[in-house]
């Protein structure tokens, strides 16, 4: 149970991260373009991230060579909805949506397209069937961000 609720909590971190995230980049493009802070998140990601994996693998053991598993080639196109994901939600955080607005509908928009790859094992995810509670999820879940886009004005 503990490993679950880390789980939870490390997800619940994601989630607070991205808002931050689409702030940031919404805020950058309101100042210069979408697709500019696309590019400056991204940029600034990588260097991150390449500091990230300097230090990791420092601190832990390398796998031993050819245990390492590659994925398939496609895996690596995960970038792609990344980059669109920032130029959308930096042009929506800049609308009448603003951000809490634009993170709702990416949240729907997250939680069908990932019921759809459970239920379908889209991308080598596991194959989960669709049950009767989804749709009440995916109706809360849209309700709920009809109300945050409509109920501020």
């Amino acid at each position: 149970m503990i490993g679950r609720s880390a789980d939870w909590l490390s997800a619940l971190a994601a989630g607070a991260l991205l808002a931050v995230m689409i702030a940031c980049n919404g805020l950058l493009a309101k100042h210069s373009a979408p697709v500019f802070a696309s590019w400056a998140a991204h940029g600034t990601g990588a260097a991150a991230a390449l500091l990230l994996v300097a230090g990791w693998s420092r601190i832990f053991k390398r796998q031993e060579a050819g245990t390492q598993k590659k994925g398939p080639a496609w895996a690596y196109l995960g970038g792609v909805p990344g980059a669109l994901t920032v130029v959308l939600a930096a042009i929506t955080t800049n609308s009448p949506l603003a951000l809490s607005a634009t993170i709702a509908f990416m949240l729907v928009g997250q939680v069908i397209f990932g019921m759809a790859m459970d239920c379908f094992g889209l991308f080598g995810v596991a194959k989960r069937p669709f049950a009767a509670t989804d749709v009440a999820v995916v109706a809360l879940v849209l309700s709920g961000s009809v109300l945050l886009a409509v109920g501020g004005r």
